[in-house]
């Protein structure tokens, strides 16, 4: 799977240059670049913002009626309740995803979609995911987050019936950023704060497929 993050992959490739030789030991991996110096200003600006994105939307939820479909959630949709981070294990996924509160007068407040199709790979030193299916699919890497338990995404949105995704930086309504978190012993959690489309928040929440 071609994801179309340019830069990130530009950099990623500089950072592993080999020398030449062929008797020459290979260098070891490259680590993955620093996500900051990739992610658009405004993408950086979100990323700060997920916690009040959150609790914007939540208190949207809540003045729409929906306060049950928040609690029937549980940890998903409550956000300071990671546990301790683990990678997610490349592979398919089960992902549901749930969007609250609406951008705009008569959209829904809580959507919550049945499970797609989703896929965590291992390549070029570093993590991917996509979204597989559904008219919405978020595509792109999974980056370190400053040390902290947990990892940043950074992407682009393909719709519809779209084959290609659009490169990262270049299309500012369709360019995402997100945080996974860990908040189960399989279970993860992607959120997406400020979407261009829809809602305050978007969480997906990422369960490995049994193989």
């Amino acid at each position: 799977m071609k994801l179309a993050l340019a830069p990130l992959v530009a950099a990623l490739a500089l950072a592993g240059c080999a020398s030449g030789g062929k008797d020459e030991p290979r260098m070891a991996e490259a680590a993955p670049p620093d996500w900051r110096a990739i992610a658009t200003e405004h993408d950086r600006e979100r990323l700060r913002e997920w916690r009040t994105a959150w609790m914007e939307a939540i208190r949207k939820v809540n003045a729409s009626g929906q306060r049950m479909a928040l609690a029937r959630e549980g940890a998903l949709l409550q956000p300071d309740v990671a546990v301790e981070w683990r990678d997610p294990p490349p592979g398919d996924y089960s992902c549901r995803v749930i969007k609250m509160g609406a951008k705009q007068p008569g959209l829904l407040d809580y959507v919550a979609y049945p499970a797609f199709d989703c896929r965590i790979r291992r390549e070029e030193g570093m993590m991917s995911f996509a979204k597989l299916t559904g008219s919405q699919r978020p595509i792109g890497h999974l980056l370190p987050f400053n040390g902290q338990h947990r990892m940043v995404f950074l992407g682009t949105l393909q719709l519809g019936d779209e084959r290609r995704s659009l490169e990262y930086g270049h299309d500012r309504e369709r360019d995402m950023a997100g945080i996974v978190e860990r908040i189960g012993e399989r279970r993860w959690r992607l959120v997406l704060p400020y979407p261009a489309f829809e809602s305050t928040i978007d969480i997906l929440e990422l369960v490995p497929r049994s193989s």
